[in-house]
Parts: C-alpha cells; structure tokens; sequence
C-alpha cells in the first residue's frame, strides 16, 4: 500500500558532510588550460577557482538551512518517490495556491525570495497565495530517484496528486526552465483543477515548415538567431544529459569542483555567488547530480507525447538574456495564451531587469507579473 502520510522535514546537513566537502575543495587537482583561452573551451578556470574559493573561505551553507527552515517543509510519498515540498500558507482567506517548479540546474532556493511577497503582500488589495514549491524528483531534498520514467510527464502527474493530497481544488501553476515544460503539462493532466499557467520560458520551436518563418518580425528573426548561438556553444549539457547522464554522473558525484564548473556554467557571471552556490550545495550534499541529469535522459526517450495544444489558459513572462520565445511557435503548442509580456526593449517595454532566475533576480517584476496573471483569471 503507498504511503499516503506527509511528514514535516528539516534541512540537516551533518558537520561531517561540510567539513568532507572543505577538504575536497582544498584537494581539487585543476585542469590545465590555455592561454588566453576565455571561454571558447567551456567553463573558464578562472570563474571556477573564484567561485571554489567564495565557497571554501566564505559560503555560509548553515545560513541557506535557515532560510528553508524558516518556511514549513514536508516530504511524502508519490508513485514510489519521496517528494520534498515547502509549503508556505497565507493568511489571507481569498488566496489562490499555487504550484512553482524550478530547473536544472536550480533548485527550490530559486523561489525564496519570492515567498513573502506573495503570501504576504503589503498592498491588501493584491492577491495573495498559498506556496507549494517541490523539489522535482531526483533533485535536492527530494533525493535520488528510485525508479526509471521520471520525466515532464510523470513529474505533471505527480504534482495533481500533491496538490488534491494537500486539499487543494483549484489552484495555478508557475514554472521556469524544466517548470516551464511540466507546469503545461500539469495544466493538461489536471486541467479541471489548475485555474491557470505561468511560466518564463514557452519551449517552442520551428516544426521544420518554412513558411512558418515568413513575416517573422526582426525581434523574432533575433530571438532564432540567438536561439542558434546557443545551440552551436552552449548546449553540450543537455546532449550529454540526454545521452550518457551516468558517465558524467561518476566525476560530478566525486568532484565538488567538477559539480561546481558542470552545473556553473547555466549561472551568470551577474549572480551572485551565495545564490549560485547555494543551488549548487543542495546537489552536493542530497547526492542528486546524477539523478538530476537522468531528467534530460527521460524525457528525450518519453514514448508519451501528447496530441494537440495545451488548453489551460497560459502567461509568459519573458525577461533578456533567457530564452527568448516566439509567438508564433507558442501559438501552435499553446492555444490559450493570454498574457505575454517581454521585459525588455521594444513596443511592450515594461522593464530592463532579470536573467533565467527571474524569482530571484527580479523579484518583483515577476511577482508583478504573477499576480496580474491569476488575477484576472478569478
């Protein structure tokens, strides 16, 4: 019989566990390097040093803890996994849950910063909302996945099962990266409960048709084009990770350094250092580099590929320096969208600020944009 129980949960990383890491850290054996080589061979050795350093000589993990431990957190059983969730509720009676899924290389620390404001905000005419924020299986505090098939799929079929066992009838969806693919799905598995979806990336693409590309605007002709740099000089992690995660696995387990420059080069230069580490630790310490990468692996070898658009209505909040989605391609895989704003330049101009971690880079231009989504959807 499955364990239906949700049981509270605290983060505890032993002393044993931070003074091993220490030691590995002031034992890296570095890779040779070109001169002058920046970054045209991968991770440069000089942001890999620099970060290992902040993290040998100042990251405070003990610090990260507390942040979770401030908000209640809970692990249960779901087909055969143990999901660990945080689960911050408003004080507010009209207030709307919501489901917020991270990436890779990310974490649930992407969606700190955003807690307070939505559950609490300071304007009581804003909506408030109820926190659900998982760790995706295989990943952080949820631990190694036991089983195969762990894909956008299943995890979307996991989350409706979390939410129903929290008592949730109706509530929305917010994902980025890997969210950004399982929060539609969630919406199409469970469509009579989720109000709606909001995500910062819509992952669609050119189905091959040329004529999709007539009369594509120049903002969209640039979007293709720096969609292709990304493809031809940034994309060797998803290749690997759809392929071979478990060789990679070896050297990520082994290597808090070789973790570090693997799972650092999704992080910009502009980050700071506490954020990035702190994603980066919770890999190393619940022993997920591998089991996280298997994510990729699943869901390219996915025999399930749904038929049809996706129907529950969508928003997009895209920020520069991400993914820059198109309308047209999201059009064809999205058929309700009803809210896409760009913050960036051009014509729907409504700020300059964010990157790919938007809940923590522009907190509130993405908390903004979140309520003003589910507000008009009540």
């Amino acid at each position: 019989m499955t364990d239906t129980a949700i049981r509270p949960y605290r983060v505890e990383i032993p002393q044993a566990a931070l003074d091993e890491l220490a030691d590995r850290l002031r034992r890296t054996n570095w890779p040779g390097e070109l001169p002058d080589a920046g970054a045209a061979y991968g991770t440069p050795t000089d942001r890999v040093r620099e970060l290992a350093t902040y993290w040998l000589e100042k990251f405070d993990w003990r610090a990260v803890e507390a942040r979770l431990n401030a908000h209640p957190q809970f692990v249960t059983e779901i087909d055969g996994e143990e999901i660990h969730f945080l689960h911050v509720r408003s004080s507010r009676p009209d207030a709307i849950p919501l489901v917020l899924t991270h990436g890779w290389p990310g974490s649930v620390v992407e969606y700190l910063d955003v807690i307070s404001p939505l559950t609490a905000p300071a304007d009581p005419d804003a909506p408030a909302f109820h926190l659900v924020i998982p760790s995706l299986p295989g990943f952080g505090f949820s631990g190694p996945t036991r089983s195969a098939g762990w894909n956008r799929y299943r995890t979307a079929r996991a989350w409706a099962t979390l939410m129903a066992r929290l008592g949730y009838d109706r509530y929305g969806a917010v994902g980025n990266d890997a969210g950004s693919m399982i929060s539609p799905e969630l919406g199409r598995v469970d469509a009579e409960h989720v109000l709606g979806v909001h995500v910062t990336q819509l992952f669609s693409f050119p189905s091959g048709d040329p004529a999709e590309f007539q009369g594509l605007s120049e903002a969209d002709q640039a979007a293709l084009q720096h969609l292709q740099w990304f493809y031809e000089n940034k994309f060797s992690f998803n290749q690997v990770q759809s392929q071979q995660p478990q060789t990679l696995a070896f050297a990520l387990a082994d290597s808090p350094v070789g973790l570090l420059a693997w799972n650092g080069q999704l992080f910009d230069e502009s980050l700071d250092p506490d954020f990035v580490l702190a994603n980066i630790a919770s890999y190393w310490f619940t022993g997920t580099a591998g089991s996280s990468m298997r994510f990729y692996w699943e869901d390219a070898h996915a025999t399930e590929q749904p038929t049809g658009p996706t129907t529950a209505p969508t928003g997009l909040a895209m920020f520069p320096g991400d993914f820059q989605s198109i309308r047209r391609f999201a059009d064809r895989d999205h058929a309700n969208i009803v809210s896409w704003h760009r913050f960036d330049a051009g014509p729907e101009r409504r700020g300059d600020v964010g990157g790919h971690y938007a809940a923590h880079e522009a907190t509130d231009v993405l908390v903004g944009d979140v309520r003003q989504f589910f507000a008009g959807l009540r």
